[in-house]
């Protein structure tokens, strides 16, 4: 196991560096400067000024210069200062990425509760009108824009009812510690972000579900006379979720790039949104340390993916 754990860590870094080049390479080759956008109004400035801004910043160098001294500046967790809060980069990323874990972790605790047994209700009632039911859901859950559902659920249940807040995390005043009022303001748009999880998730349930229900074991478990319960949850159950593991693995980039959408909507004060309004402002050193700091996140959920596929599949071979 713990040359399989070193060998997926070395495969790894290939894919960071190549993150590193094509983000790197679409910021600097983006139409704009950004600091004659940071400095646009200010007055008295002259050109000398400016200058002097590009060489503190190390934009007056060949782009390959750039990126190697960015790399460098990199592996010392040194994420160079933000053009518009004159703050580390990493450190502002680092404030935010709770909060959109927090998003991220409550919407892939619903897409389990709700997908999970959704699909093998609808495996366990094939071709009657809940399984229908349960398809039909499937399919809306992935076509209908995030976006659009976020805006209805704000009018429904925000400025209809006014049962739940319209945007935010907490209420302005609110303790910090005040689990009702987090709850309240996070439940719109985890649910919203789990959607299109819910939906894949009940339909790969569904499938694999029906596929063991078929398998000679489980009729041997019929045939020995256990009760329903124990053949499904002890002998079916178990050997389909498997490859829910694999689904899982490319779970965090869905979440967080979905994230960015779902925290504009209802002003999530997240990752997504504080990256989106960096790339507005033209702000290199955060758009630069939130697309690395959420590729190690990617990268270390399919790591973790390929450690826990091996673990709960016996018949993966760990090399």
């Amino acid at each position: 196991m713990r040359t399989f754990i070193l060998r997926r860590l070395l495969y790894a870094i290939p894919t960071l560096i190549g993150i590193s080049i094509i983000t790197f390479a679409i910021v600097r080759l983006s139409p704009g400067d950004p600091i004659r956008f940071f400095t646009f109004g200010v007055q008295d400035i002259t050109a000398a000024d400016i200058e002097r801004l590009r060489a503190a910043y190390g934009l007056d160098k060949p782009i390959p210069l750039q990126y190697v001294d960015w790399v460098g500046r990199i592996l010392r967790l040194d994420f160079g200062r933000s053009l518009i809060y004159n703050k580390d980069a990493g450190q502002l990323i680092l404030e935010l990425l709770p909060n959109t874990l927090q998003l991220a972790i409550t919407s892939l605790v619903l897409q389990l509760v709700i997908g999970v047994p959704l699909g093998v209700v609808a495996a366990l009632k094939r071709g009657t009108w809940t399984d229908g039911a349960i398809r039909v859901f499937g399919v809306a859950g992935h076509a209908v824009p995030a976006f659009w559902l976020g805006l209805m659920l704000i009018l429904f249940f925000a400025v209809q009812l006014r049962w739940l807040p319209s945007q935010g995390m907490l209420t302005v005043g609110a303790d910090v510690w005040d689990l009702p009022d987090r709850l309240k303001h996070i439940l719109l748009p985890a649910f919203v972000l789990s959607l299109t999880g819910i939906a894949t998730y009940s339909r790969i349930l569904r499938t694999e579900t029906l596929d063991v229900l078929g398998q000679d074991y489980v009729r041997t478990a019929h045939a020995k006379g256990l009760r329903e319960r124990t053949v499904l949850f002890v002998h079916a159950l178990r050997n389909a979720l498997i490859p829910m593991v694999t689904a899982l693995g490319g779970i965090l980039a869905v979440l967080v790039g979905g994230a960015l959408v779902i925290e504009q909507v209802f002003s999530w004060p997240g990752l997504g949104r504080f990256t989106f309004q960096a790339a507005i402002a033209k702000d290199y050193p955060v758009i630069q340390a939130g697309t690395m700091i959420a590729s190690v996140l990617l990268v270390a959920s399919y790591i973790l993916r390929d450690i826990a596929y091996a673990v709960v599949d016996p018949r993966i071979t760990v090399k």
